[in-house]
């Protein structure tokens, strides 16, 4: 008989009742997995508390869009244009000349009446479903450290992303697609620790998908030699040999995600080719996103979502394109034109077929940039205040939140950091963000670290 350590024993003694106790310390303790292993990992699970959302779409603006010229307009810039008064003096990673008027006019949209920069026409016609947050912050103003802050509430690539948090959490509804997926093209400058699952078993790691070509966004998924039914023998023979391997050697999670990952890869053969193929949209879908990378994104994170998955990053580019610390005004314009129509067909289409409500949308960079110039027509990196939106998902819609100073620089009224907004994300989603914990190297981790509150103003 091989030998067992103490909870191998417990499962397997007396039909696993002695899991079943074990099970019951976990929930009056307060630990999330409080109830007996399910199938999959990747099962359903019950949040906290009853959610507002079931769904996250993040929409990735990477690189760093400038708040004062989307959508937070500041006439000071127009009044004080080329002034360096000490407000506008804060460190940011390179020197900054005088204050940049911004090359676009802000229209009032909707209802509500929120200013909405001209790159944005489309979206300002949705503006009554988004709540727009201008007082974000967050640590530095650097890239890397700043991508990791906003996927994974630290700003070094050591702990796990939200999406991988979700679906630690809540498990996915569709078991034959992963229950967090990536879509972008090429790298960000960080690269797959932006959706990694960090100390979280393996089987929570973002699904990364490069190309959306359907020939190629999953190769070599399905196995044209072997019947399904052969296929499911060899499969089950292998995941048997693995978990004999695993059971002398303390349940090692790399094996554990190995085994999920190739059940995960039989299931995919199912639904995965025909839940990215857009081209099985009616025209009128297709010419209502428009064409692109870009755009085809958003409509597949429409029938992800759809079909159960609960968190799709949508990034806007490899590298980081909304870096324009020159040529703003080309820069911008060219990626508004490439952006607006999709986003706005998403929220658009969401909300037609009703996911709207369970589907929380945001949208952002991992910070902004300044109202300064950099050279003559740039802006650098601005960690000090920024602004992103939200809609869906039990989030109020047609308001404007928190303000940023006069010139556009800082965040100072009713300030928000990115913990605050993974606090409130979680919120929505059915979770008290101080309890979704994983225990690891002693402690208790969680995605907003020892920070963050709940903005319970945004909610509906």
């Amino acid at each position: 008989m091989l030998p067992m350590n103490r909870r191998q024993l417990l499962a397997r003694t007396g039909t696993g009742f002695g899991m079943l106790g074990l099970a019951g310390v976990l929930a009056s303790s307060g630990e999330l997995a409080a109830a007996v292993p399910a199938a999959s990992p990747l099962s359903p699970k019950l949040p906290h508390f009853a959610p507002k959302a079931k769904h996250v779409i993040h929409l990735f603006m990477n690189g760093g869009p400038s708040q004062v010229d989307t959508f937070d307009p500041k006439p000071a810039l127009d009044k004080y244009h080329g002034q360096k008064p000490a407000a506008a003096g804060l460190k940011t990673e390179r020197n900054t000349g005088g204050l940049f008027r911004s090359p676009f006019k802000f229209v009032k949209c909707g209802k509500s009446g929120i200013e909405v920069s001209e790159i944005f026409p489309e979206i300002g016609k949705c503006i009554d479903d988004i709540c727009v947050i201008r007082s974000m912050h967050t640590n530095v103003p650097n890239h890397e450290p700043s991508l990791l802050m906003m996927t994974s509430g630290n700003t070094q690539p050591i702990r796990p992303s939200m999406g991988s948090w979700l679906s630690y959490g809540l498990g996915t509804v569709n078991q034959n697609l992963p229950g967090f997926v990536v879509l972008c093209p090429g790298k960000p400058v960080v690269g797959p620790q932006l959706w990694g699952n960090s100390f979280l078993p393996g089987v929570y790691q973002g699904c990364h998908i490069a190309s959306l070509d359907p020939k190629r966004i999953i190769e070599h998924i399905e196995n044209k030699s072997v019947t399904k039914t052969s296929q499911r023998g060899q499969l089950d023979l292998l995941n048997e040999l693995n978990r004999m391997h695993r059971d002398v050697r303390d349940n090692d999670d790399q094996l554990d995600a190995r085994i999920q990952s190739l059940e995960m890869a039989y299931r995919m053969q199912t639904e995965a080719q025909e839940a990215f193929d857009v081209n099985r949209e009616t025209k009128g879908t297709r010419e209502l996103y428009g064409s692109g990378t870009f755009a085809d994104s958003c409509l597949i994170a429409r029938r992800l979502v759809e079909r159960g998955v609960r968190t799709v990053q949508v990034f806007f580019g490899s590298g980081q394109p909304w870096d324009d610390h020159g040529e703003l005004e080309k820069g911008h314009r060219e990626k508004g034109k490439a952006s607006d129509k999709a986003v706005a067909a998403l929220l658009t289409d969401l909300k037609r077929t009703g996911l709207l409500k369970d589907t929380l949308v945001l949208w952002g960079g991992e910070f902004g940039r300044t109202p300064t110039s950099e050279g003559a027509s740039g802006r650098d990196h601005n960690n000090h205040g920024f602004s992103v939106w939200m809609a869906g998902g039990g989030v109020k819609g047609g308001m404007t939140y928190g303000a940023s100073d006069e010139f556009g620089f800082a965040a100072v009224e009713k300030k928000v950091h990115v913990h605050d907004l993974h606090a409130t994300i979680l919120h929505l989603l059915g979770f008290d963000h101080e309890k979704l914990t994983y225990r690891y190297a002693g402690r208790d981790f969680r995605l907003t670290d020892v920070h963050g509150r709940v903005v319970h103003e945004l909610l509906a």
